[in-house]
């Protein structure tokens, strides 16, 4: 097996959750939506793992501009959540593989190329690109996910559409249905081998013109690359936290998981 890292990506601001707090620091079953994700990438064969958070500066404006805020709470919305990272991941809960807690940037692909430097050097062959606000990924997950980019490069875990799909006009009318046996919508992990993804980022990064429109990895190496991207059947329950609809649904499926006994 080659040598695994996986990025978490928690520099997200989880404005439509309503909270000062980024999402990915929120109360979930008892713990930080965060520590649950982290949870399963430290139940796989992932060896390393870098911490992608947002910025001092990103937590100073987020909290002025939550109406509501006290002025401790902008104080703790101020604090480095690097130094926070640290801290509780690392030293109190034991995230032993967290080898680096770096800041992101305005975009998730800033925030995916500074999980990526972090990585250089470190020898990681195969590296696997996580939400943070996807809590119920699972290390089985993972581990396909990794196990499919040593094999084919480049890999999306991915779930056939149960809905059906129709691309609307400039007047909200549909203009098309979409064949839906073909359709796929598509989570994390997105792993890649490292090197093949690097250079992919570092090409994206110099050109402005391969930005527009980004809006996953798999892109980047589509536009980058001639790599084909695979993908790899995920999880229904792997959704992405991003409405308080979306906490309650993640509650209810790990309150399940733990009745049933599955971690």
């Amino acid at each position: 097996m080659k040598k695994w890292a996986g990025i978490i990506l928690a520099g997200g601001s989880g404005s439509r959750m309503g909270s000062a707090t980024p999402k990915q620091f929120l109360e979930l079953a008892g713990r930080p939506l965060l520590w649950h994700t982290l949870r399963a990438f430290s139940e796989s064969p992932v060896e390393q793992l870098v911490l992608v958070v947002p910025g001092k500066k990103h937590g100073m404006e987020r909290a002025g501009r939550v109406s509501g805020v006290r002025p401790v709470e902008m104080a703790d919305a101020a604090e480095s959540y690097v130094e926070r990272c640290r801290r509780e991941y690392v030293g109190e809960w034991g995230f032993e593989k967290i080898a680096a807690v770096v800041e992101g940037g305005a975009e998730r692909y800033d925030s995916v190329y500074a999980g990526l430097n972090a990585l250089r050097g470190s020898g990681c062959e195969i590296v696997a690109i996580h939400d943070g606000a996807r809590p119920l990924i699972t290390a089985e997950r993972i581990t396909a996910s990794c196990e499919a980019a040593e094999i084919y490069g480049a890999c999306v875990l991915a779930v056939p559409v149960k809905d059906t799909i129709k691309r609307a006009d400039e007047e909200l009318c549909a203009a098309e249905t979409l064949p839906r046996k073909q359709l796929w919508a598509v989570q994390t992990p997105q792993s890649f081998r490292y090197e093949l993804c690097l250079s992919a980022y570092d090409r994206m990064m110099r050109d402005p013109a391969l930005l527009r429109g980004v809006t996953d990895d798999a892109m980047v190496l589509e536009r980058c690359t001639d790599t084909r991207v695979k993908l790899v059947m995920g999880d229904y329950q792997n959704l992405k936290v991003t409405t308080p609809e979306d906490m309650l649904a993640a509650e209810v499926y790990l309150r399940t998981r733990k009745e049933k006994g599955i971690s």
